[in-house]
């Protein structure tokens, strides 16, 4: 009888080892799926907002607020438009995923006001390439503090107004 409430008690030990890990609600193995993207209309200067890319540039950067968009994929979509002091002017509608601190590139702006598809639209990492000064600028204080994307366009557009998001401290 003991050797048999030992062996029991074994088996159930083991069985108990044997379990897979807890997963609570919010683990998900679902794979992160982009959402489809609608282009906006081509930007007007009176919704420009422009906003400070840092000192390591003399160009000017603004944002587009009515193109601002949050998707429920957790990018967050807007026109940026570049501007050198020279008047040259680069239009792109560009998306930032918070979660990864990455950019995507969906349009580029034509001289006719119109979005042409680029050669390439993938997402790349910000850390990564020297230029991005305005995404990471964007993505760190502005759009996505603490890798969090903000709630919606209106809370971006206060966050943009102010030149930094009001949970940043610096």
């Amino acid at each position: 009888m003991r050797r048999t409430l030992v062996t029991l008690a074994c088996v159930l030990f083991l069985l108990a080892c044997a379990k897979p890990p807890f997963k609570d609600e919010f683990e998900s193995d679902k794979p992160w799926i982009e959402q489809m993207t609608q282009l906006p209309a081509y930007p007007d200067a009176k919704n420009l907002l422009a906003f400070d890319a840092g000192a390591t540039t003399s160009n000017q950067y603004m944002v587009d607020t009515t193109s601002i968009k949050i998707g429920g994929d957790g990018v967050i979509r807007f026109s940026l438009i570049i501007k050198s002091p020279n008047g040259a002017e680069n239009v792109s509608y560009e998306g930032i995923r918070c979660a990864t601190n990455e950019r995507k590139i969906y349009a580029l702006g034509r001289n006719d006001k119109t979005w042409a598809q680029p050669r390439i639209s993938e997402w790349q990492k910000l850390d990564f390439v020297r230029q991005f000064y305005a995404q990471r600028e964007l993505s760190k204080n502005i759009f996505c503090p603490h890798r969090q994307i903000v709630s919606d366009s209106e809370e971006a557009v206060q966050a943009l107004k102010a030149g930094m998001h009001r949970s940043i401290i610096r």
